[in-house]
């Protein structure tokens, strides 16, 4: 379930806890080349008005580093915007995972595409 329709979440595969402080600069700079990658790919995929990228975590829960890469549909409110439209809070979309795994792979092969300078 997700909040948006091509919401994705990227992460390293060996666990990071510090966003920055865990990574050397040119490891940093590669996921962020990545999660440029993603966004553009789901804006593409998904035909979002703006994309918003968030990271969270605590140490108390959710301490591995993760993007959460948000697509913001056209249309919505500008009061529902922003970080009110990334909320839990507003509920989540109900896809089926059959839908869920099309757009997966089709946001991947646009990833493939896409190569920062």
């Amino acid at each position: 379930m997700a909040r948006s329709d091509g919401y994705t979440l990227v992460a390293p595969k060996e666990h990071r806890e510090q966003v920055t402080g865990d990574f050397t600069m040119e490891e940093y700079l590669g996921l962020q080349r990545l999660v440029y990658r993603v966004a553009e790919a789901v804006r593409e995929e998904v035909g979002a008005e703006r994309m918003y990228l968030y990271t969270f975590g605590s140490n108390q829960g959710g301490a591995h580093v993760h993007w959460h890469v948000v697509p913001l549909p056209p249309g919505v409110p500008y009061e529902d915007q922003q970080g009110a439209w990334a909320s839990w809070g507003k509920g989540v979309l109900k896809i089926p995972q059959d839908e869920m795994a099309s757009l997966a792979g089709r946001i991947a092969r646009r990833v493939e595409r896409i190569h920062p300078a």
